[in-house]
């Protein structure tokens, strides 16, 4: 079955928080509560626009939410979070995050339960050269259905577009489950042409050359 997917735009931003807000940990996943805006963070504005906000909110579960969510919703508006909404009956199941590589400070998995670094990219680009690939959320009764394809295909397709040399991605070597692997199961990425370049740990960079 093919899904409607839509490039998210401020005008998606109720689409993409009911998403977060109502389907995308309905299974009681450990990443709840996630607006999927920490890898735009640069730990120093983590510290301020997330720990300091949960404290000034009284911390506990919902003074986290409160300070994610109001941190995720500037940065939709301002066009920081960038990605694709996949679309059943008019109803947002499934997200991707995906964005010049240059505009994330982490990838792969990291823990929000301490403040996380900002990581050194090894590789030496420009912007507009790779896209990447950092987060998929799917519903869990819409799982297995083929949506992670699709929106890889879509961003391969985009990115071409876009002049992009390279589509770049990040999955775990032991991130075989799908309904954990935020980051995409490996075998997800093989299927579509991508080949491994480095491992970092237990973290995979992977990249699909758009530009021959």
């Amino acid at each position: 079955m093919e899904y409607e997917i839509k490039s998210l735009t401020p005008d998606l931003a109720e689409d993409y928080f009911d998403f977060f807000d109502n389907r995308a940990f309905s299974d009681g996943s450990p990443f709840y509560p996630c607006y999927c805006n920490a890898f735009n963070l640069s730990k120093e504005r983590m510290k301020k626009e997330l720990y300091q906000r949960a404290e000034d909110y009284g911390n506990g579960l919902e003074g986290w939410i409160r300070a994610l969510r109001e941190s995720a919703e500037r940065m939709v508006q301002a066009g920081e979070i960038k990605g694709y909404l996949a679309y059943d009956n008019g109803i947002a199941i499934g997200w991707c995050n995906t964005n010049d590589r240059l505009s994330y400070f982490r990838t792969g998995e990291f823990d929000l339960h301490t403040l996380p670094e900002d990581q050194e990219y090894s590789h030496s680009i420009v912007p507009g050269e790779v896209k990447a690939i950092v987060c998929f959320e799917i519903s869990p009764e819409y799982r297995g259905k083929g949506i992670a394809t699709q929106f890889l295909h879509r961003i391969c397709d985009d990115a071409k577009t876009e002049g992009y040399k390279y589509v770049e991605a990040y999955p775990v070597k032991d991130g075989e489950n799908i309904e954990m692997a935020f980051t995409g199961p490996l075998r997800l990425y093989l299927k579509a042409g991508f080949e491994i370049i480095e491992q970092s740990g237990n973290t995979y960079t992977m990249r699909k050359k758009l530009i021959l």
